[in-house]
């Protein structure tokens, strides 16, 4: 584990993804592209291109969930920093650009004189970039990053000792949804390792909603979440010396009802062989074969209360856009 630090002492990244991300990214390639049905990992969304083109689908209209979710902590970040007791450190994971971090930020060095921040998030860049904007905006906020995967980053925090600090834990926009839900039910236990009770984790989640809505978000008509999509090919391409023609390759996201999700994959157009040079692997394709790269699983607040029941904290206040289409939830450690 890498660790720099600035000659102002208000910023550390711990570099936890530096040394292995790419044999990592190989294995992971190797073993979804060899499985049937195929598959690719969400994380590997995430490099530099990927991690831009996250930002620019934000803005889309189709593309509600920001908007909803910054609404909502625009609207409510005093009360919910209000909802936890004590002086607090804020740890975000999936950070990306902090930027709806901000208004719990700016609420909490309302509330208090100095603020630790502990952003995780799988791409290294988006921390630098992040964290030297918010150093320079904030005098009196201090960043320990971690550069990792999410349960990399909590297994580092979990192993430093913590000070008595309250601690206010951010997941937000649909990431929860990410995960299926003995997965989602992983995560929250790992992180409730890192809590103790009175602590607190603010976790966004998408609601269900009409079909069409949904669909739309991830299949935008611009074309944005079809290009974000099949920049993991273009990324192995890169990386490990592929040769996927992303002509021949298309999105597709639809909403399984059945089991309140929507599905994205990338579909082959045509019959091909695709070969992956630094894992001398040749990988065939039908027409019509699909890689299944992402889930993203939609909540109502019976679920919410469920999965908090069973990872160990009370589900305390829920908050909404004014459209309801979007929930922020305070989940209180017990």
């Amino acid at each position: 584990m890498s660790k720099q630090q600035t000659a102002q002492e208000k910023l550390i990244i711990h570099n936890l993804i530096e040394a292995e991300s790419k044999s990592r990214l190989a294995d992971d390639v190797r073993a979804g592209l060899s499985s049937t049905p195929k598959f690719l990992l969400p994380k590997y969304f995430y490099d530099e291109l990927g991690s831009h083109l996250f930002e620019a689908i934000c803005l889309l209209p189709e593309y509600y969930l920001t908007r909803a979710e910054d609404e909502i902590l625009s609207h409510y970040a005093d009360e919910i920093v209000g909802s936890v007791h004590g002086q607090t450190t804020l740890m975000e994971l999936g950070s990306g650009s902090a930027t709806k971090t901000r208004n719990i930020i700016e609420a909490l060095l309302r509330k208090q004189k100095n603020l630790l921040f502990v952003p995780v998030d799988i791409s290294l860049s988006a921390l630098e970039i992040s964290a030297d904007v918010l150093l320079q905006t904030y005098d009196n906020l201090k960043v320990e990053a971690y550069a990792g995967d999410y349960f990399a980053g909590l297994k580092a925090i979990s192993q430093t000792p913590r000070t008595s600090e309250t601690i206010l834990a951010l997941f937000l926009g649909s990431n929860i949804g990410n995960f299926n839900p003995e997965e989602a039910k992983e995560f929250l236990l790992t992180l409730r390792k890192c809590l103790k009770a009175g602590d607190a984790l603010l976790l966004g989640a998408d609601l269900k909603k009409e079909k069409r809505i949904l669909e739309d978000a991830y299949d935008d008509p611009l074309g944005l979440t079809a290009v974000f999509n099949l920049n993991q090919l273009a990324r192995i391409n890169r990386e490990l010396d592929a040769d996927f023609d992303l002509r021949h390759f298309a999105h597709h996201a639809f909403y399984n009802e059945e089991k309140g999700r929507i599905e994205i994959y990338i579909e082959s157009l045509r019959e091909q062989i695709v070969m992956i040079d630094k894992l001398d692997l040749k990988i065939r394709f039908e027409k019509g074969e699909m890689i299944h790269t992402e889930n993203s699983h939609k909540y109502d607040l019976d679920l919410l209360s469920q999965l908090a029941r069973e990872t160990g904290y009370e589900r305390a206040q829920t908050w909404f856009d004014n459209e309801k289409k979007f929930s922020s939830n305070l989940f209180l450690a017990i």
